[in-house]
């Protein structure tokens, strides 16, 4: 006899030795005891699970003829004839071969028949796979079949099994085994059956089996057979490393990797599927029972390394990847379209953004935290007061994604690393070091505005600001052009309108002008929007703009002064156009002048 499979040679033969299912097989089991066993049982579950082999385990307690505590002896003729496949007692029938209603007839007209033991078994395989007609020709026997039958109905999906066929069955759910459990069972098989499996190789069974005991042991069938895992099973956390480092380069080496030791691209994409959903589910705190402690350590540190987003990201894009290689003339092409998406940088789609955003925000929260450890460390600055640098007055939020991703670049352009938060509020920062003397705060603010630190004043500012604004926008020209630079203190610039409608829009686009001056003196420079209420004078007031007040419709242009505006050439009337194409030959007459 040739070599026979691991999964089949180590098949369970009593309830004790069905792994990963106790509430199952200790209901059977005291059923069996006490006589009180069904006519139907119903066994639903994922492959590999023990659902064939638990039924074959309740034919042989059912027939055996020295049981204990309603397990089978596994000696008695009943049971020997059983694990050989020669029992008349049990009867298996594949519903997903044999699913017509003359394949069911032909089962009902042999139910009625003894035979040697006291109970025949029929076990129906993938039972929802029987057509609706062998379904209605089940349902009366399956109800009230004769004392000696009973009938155990598997199935992996029980969802497609009739209303009708669950409520005559009594009902059992089979789940995957844990990982430990199943590592447990793997390296007895090993030991018992004499193989050379490394540490390495029964990780890679593990991942490859799935939570499945007969996938599991399949898979170390193969590394018993092959010395260890097949080369390119690394290949998917290969990939999800070069996504967490923003490495195009390193994730189509991988990928080529995996595709010249034989691994197909749809392989490929569900192993770095199931590397993402580990991940996943680790950044959400969730548990990973069929995963043992070197896939669990491997799924933390991706969830560190590419953060929720990230992951959430990949998941959809190699998932949609894969339903596109079912169509795609080359298969690795909607793949390696994918994971070029997925390792760029400057990404400009939402969940890209979103990543950006997420990564400036460790970032903020890391100088926080480097800001706090130094202050509670330096007992100088804790008993000091701290001086207060001038936050940039704040702007109008962008609204969505990719305006607060925005808002973040623009903050960092004009402040350097980002210390500051977005949302509009004036955050203190210190300006020592930790070992230097905390500097006083100036006894009194500047009495005008030409004391100045600054190396411009306000008559520098008059005097740039047109060049300035020539180079930028129409818009921002002619927004600052209605009105004018009043102050300058410490690199803040005030300009003043005579209304709130016009500051408001000049706020919108304040960002734009501000770098443009900064690069022009060298310095940071910040804008500040003022409306100017009464005369100019001593007894001026000064109000500042709400940005928020009116926001104008995104459709809504600036033109600039009417003196820039000239006439279009060869304007029409597309009104007159249509009507004169629409009736070939038509003149147009002008109408006559009243008198």
């Amino acid at each position: 006899m040739g070599h026979q499979s691991l999964y089949r040679q180590y098949r369970s033969q009593t309830f004790a030795e069905i792994k990963g299912q106790p509430t199952v097989t200790t209901a059977l089991r005291t059923a069996v005891a006490e006589g009180r066993y069904s006519h139907a049982y119903l066994f639903s579950g994922p492959r590999g699970t023990g659902k064939t082999s638990t039924a074959r385990v309740l034919a042989k307690a059912l027939n055996c003829e020295n049981p204990t505590n309603g397990e089978p002896d596994g000696t008695c003729p009943s049971c020997l004839d059983i694990e050989a496949g020669r029992s008349f007692d049990l009867h298996e029938l594949d519903a997903a071969s044999n699913n017509k209603v003359d394949d069911i007839r032909d089962l009902i007209g042999r139910v009625a028949l003894g035979s040697p033991g006291r109970t025949k078994v029929y076990i129906l395989d993938e039972v929802h796979m029987l057509s609706s007609g062998a379904e209605n020709a089940l349902l009366k026997t399956l109800e009230e079949p004769p004392d000696h039958v009973v009938f155990v109905l598997a199935t992996t999906e029980p969802q497609k099994v009739v209303p009708t066929i669950r409520s005559r069955t009594q009902h059992f759910a089979f789940h995957l085994l844990p990982a430990a459990e199943l590592e447990a069972h793997l390296r007895w098989v090993i030991a018992d059956a004499g193989l050379d499996v490394d540490d390495e190789g029964i990780a890679w069974a593990l991942k490859a089996g799935g939570g499945s005991a007969r996938d599991t042991l399949s898979a170390l069938d193969l590394v018993a057979a092959s010395g260890g895992p097949p080369l390119g099973a690394t290949t998917g956390a290969d990939l999800c490393r070069a996504v967490a480092n923003r490495d195009s380069g390193a994730a189509i080496a991988a990928m080529q990797r995996g595709l010249e030791v034989g691994s197909e691209p749809r392989i490929i994409g569900e192993d770095m599927l199931a590397e993402l959903r580990a991940a996943f589910l680790a950044s959400m705190n969730a548990p990973l029972p069929q995963l043992n402690d070197s896939a669990t350590a491997r799924a933390h540190e991706l969830a560190a390394a590419m953060g929720p987003a990230t992951i959430t990201r990949s998941l959809e894009k190699i998932g949609a990847a894969l339903v596109e290689v079912r169509q795609a003339p080359d298969p690795r092409v909607p793949i390696e379209v994918a994971l070029l998406a997925l390792t760029r940088a400057d990404g400009d789609d939402s969940a890209a953004l979103a990543h950006r955003i997420e990564v400036l925000e460790q970032q903020v929260a890391a100088l926080e935290s480097a800001l706090s450890s130094r202050g509670s460390s330096s007992p100088q600055q804790s008993s000091a007061p701290s001086t207060s640098a001038v936050a940039p007055p704040a702007r109008p939020a962008r609204r969505g994604a990719a305006g607060r991703a925005r808002d973040e670049l623009d903050l960092r352009e004009e402040t350097g690393p980002p210390a500051q938060p977005t949302s509009g509020q004036e955050t203190a920062s210190e300006t020592s070091a930790p070992d230097a003397p905390t500097a006083q705060p100036d006894p009194a603010p500047a009495a005008s505005s030409g004391s100045t630190s600054a190396s411009f004043g306000l008559s520098d500012v008059t005097a740039a600001l047109g060049d300035v604004l020539d180079q930028l926008s129409q818009k921002v020209r002619a927004r600052f052009r209605q009105g004018s630079a009043v102050d300058v203190v410490d690199g803040l610039v005030t300009f003043a309108y005579p209304s709130q409608l016009p500051a408001d829009r000049a706020g919108e686009v304040k960002g734009e002008l501000e770098r443009a001056l900064s690069k022009r003196f060298g310095a940071a420079v910040r804008i500040e929007i003022v409306v100017q209420q009464g005369s100019a004078g001593d007894g001026t007031k000064k109000k500042r703009s709400s940005q928020q007040s009116t926001p104008p419709s995104d459709a809504e242009e600036d033109i600039g002064p009417v003196s820039e505006l000239a006439d279009a050439l060869g304007a029409t009337n597309p009104m007159v156009d249509r009507l004169t194409s629409a009736f070939p030959g038509a003149q147009l007459i002008d109408p006559p002048t009243s008198h």
